[in-house]
């Protein structure tokens, strides 16, 4: 392995592992690459998401590269392949990342509670009326605010029955008829894209800067990380144009990355938010974060769960950033894993990670 590794380096022995197993892990790892194909903007454009004109792209696209990954345990680094400094897009792992936000906001008290209507705070159309009036921060956190409307030309229509086993020509975008907020748990872009609006507006700075200053910085971030928006996503902001960032890759934008950066997000994770003894996350955000939500255990602030079991292999204890194609950051407090698997086909990633945690000696 490279010594300019951003990351202590050990062996696999060193740190518990059976080295065959752990090899076997990667092997197959760099045998079973995403199905996406490498032209992303072609794959969003032919109507993978949904038809026309509803996948109309709005903001940048990158072709990806070739698969990559790490692994590191105890914050070391254990295995390694493919590319680790390739920045690709990273689709919903961007959710993820405003979760993180949301905490910096919470703490600085720009948001009073989480229970607190968005509308009692944020000063946008986006957040008035019966309905999005009432709609809360958690409601937005844990995709559960029935939020309905049109947002920077996307309507939330397009993501109503969403059914993620089946993303990609899936049933979704018909006229699902909306429950009251925080009764009905729904995975939906761009309810998430108001919640990034939402946050601008309390922070009064564009989230990418909030983000490099407050969090890459701090963790030893490479600076090569970029967060983007739609074209049509730009407000005003105290007499600035500044441009409202999406919670994902769907039509376009989200955060541009590469499997080093996002590791150390999951070490940051690992460590309860806090970074060779400096809290950077306030203290609790991480268990919050980490709470199953009232009306799906899988999920909780915008980050994936295994207490039920979802990925059987893989401890209870286990979560996860995801996004399409095969975007994952997996972080595994109880046995002291973070891992990085960029285009991994996803029907392979509950094999991946229990063979990886199986590789583990026990006694």
């Amino acid at each position: 392995m490279e010594s300019n590794l951003p990351f202590p380096t050990r062996s696999p022995a060193e740190t518990g592992f059976d080295p065959d197993a752990l090899g076997a892990a990667v092997t197959f790892a760099t045998a079973h690459e995403s199905p996406f194909p490498r032209d992303i903007l072609a794959h969003l454009e032919s109507g993978y998401f949904e038809p026309a004109p509803d996948n109309e792209v709005l903001g940048n696209t990158a072709p990806r590269g070739a698969p990559n990954g790490l692994i590191l345990r105890q914050g070391a680094l254990v295995a390694r392949w493919g590319d680790t400094r390739q920045v690709d897009m990273t689709f919903s792992v961007a959710k993820s990342y405003l979760a993180l936000l949301a905490g910096l906001a919470l703490g600085d008290g720009l948001i009073d509670s989480l229970d607190a209507p968005v509308a009692a705070s944020v000063d946008d159309p986006a957040f008035t009326g019966p309905r999005n009036g009432a709609v809360t921060w958690r409601m937005l956190l844990d995709q559960t605010s029935e939020w309905e409307g049109t947002l920077f030309g996307k309507a939330d229509r397009i993501d109503r029955g969403r059914d993620l086993k089946r993303e990609g020509s899936g049933p979704k975008g018909h006229e699902r008829p909306l429950k009251a907020p925080g009764t009905y748990w729904e995975y939906n872009d761009v309810r998430v894209n108001a919640l990034s609006l939402a946050l601008l507006h309390r922070f009064r700075r564009p989230l990418p800067e909030v983000f490099a200053e407050r969090i890459m910085a701090p963790i030893g971030g490479s600076g090569e990380m970029r967060w983007e928006g739609y074209r049509t996503s730009f407000v005003e902001i105290g007499g600035r144009r500044v441009q409202s960032v999406s919670g994902g890759g769907h039509w376009g934008g989200g955060v541009f990355t590469h499997a080093e950066d996002q590791a150390r997000i999951g070490l940051l994770m690992l460590g309860d938010g806090v970074w060779e003894g400096r809290r950077v996350l306030p203290e609790g955000w991480v268990a919050a974060c980490t709470t199953p939500c009232r009306l799906n255990a899988d999920y909780g602030l915008l980050w994936w769960l295994n207490g039920q079991g979802r990925y059987p292999g893989a401890s209870r204890a286990s979560f996860f950033a995801q996004g399409a194609g095969g975007n994952y950051i997996w972080i595994d407090p109880e046995n002291a894993i973070v891992a990085t698997f960029r285009w991994l086909d996803p029907a392979a990633l509950p094999e991946m990670v229990a063979r990886v945690t199986a590789a583990l000696r026990r006694g």
